[in-house]
């Protein structure tokens, strides 16, 4: 592609618009180009291309490498606020390759959890805990604490490339409603070691208290790399003003 040098769209943002095309076409997973070959391949300035890879920069398609150089950003997994969801059919659903690294699946005691579930302080919890990859790369620390009454039958299964809940769907289990908190922190030593990101690093936490039946059948936590992930929801001006109108302000 070369610009149109007589066109009244500035030719950054038309190198801008073509590399951007480009990326989210995949030409480029080999590996970005540098500053010099683009200035030869667009027939550009170096501050042109500059300027365009800025803009490409601010909206998160490519990230800096060493030096000046440029990379392309991994993609960003983009989930509604406004449904129950599976973080594994959501990745799945985006063509991203969905894997996980399973750091524990036992039984357990614990007796905060016990009290979120609505257990004993000394009830079995079946718990697990693995590392999400996206793509080959960490996204997410996830870790489920279950019944063990319930979630038992898990015990056996193979999480590396699985979600929970279609696995306590096998089990009879089905998870129909949910509660979730999340919270922006930045990220302790170990949970920034397991998401292969300086400590300090912006994640999401999110805290899932999740039913079956009436039941309380999991409590989750997920810390989730903030570089990775967008949180979207939808409302209109009605949905808003029946909200407030519930209440106690007239």
């Amino acid at each position: 592609m070369t610009p149109d040098r007589s066109s009244p769209v500035p030719l950054w943002s038309q190198v801008g618009d073509d590399l951007r095309r480009r990326i989210r076409a995949g030409e480029f997973a080999p590996g970005f180009p540098g500053e010099l070959t683009l200035t030869e391949e667009y027939e550009v300035s170096r501050h042109t291309i500059r300027e365009a890879l800025r803009v490409l920069r601010a909206e998160g398609l490519v990230v800096s490498g060493r030096g000046r150089t440029s990379i392309v950003a991994a993609p960003r997994v983009r989930q509604r606020l406004d449904s129950l969801y599976s973080l594994f059919d959501s990745l799945e659903a985006q063509g991203i390759v969905q894997d996980s690294i399973v750091l524990r699946l036992s039984t357990t005691t614990n007796a905060t959890v016990a009290a979120y579930l609505e257990l004993p302080a000394d009830a079995d919890l079946v718990v697990l805990e693995r590392v999400r990859l996206a793509d080959g790369e960490p996204f997410a620390l996830d870790t489920s604490w279950m019944p063990a009454d319930l979630a038992a039958p898990l015990l056996q299964r193979d999480f590396t490339h699985s979600g929970l809940y279609a696995e306590l769907k096998r089990a009879g289990i089905v998870i129909d409603a949910a509660t979730e908190r999340v919270t922006a922190l930045a990220a302790p030593r170990h949970i920034a070691e397991h998401l292969s990101v300086p400590a300090g690093s912006p994640v999401f936490s999110i805290e899932r208290r999740a039913a079956s039946g009436g039941r309380a059948s999991e409590w989750r936590e997920t810390f989730v790399r903030g570089d990775r992930f967008v949180l979207e929801s939808s409302w209109d001006q009605r949905s808003a003003y029946v909200t407030a109108s519930t209440g106690a302000s007239p």
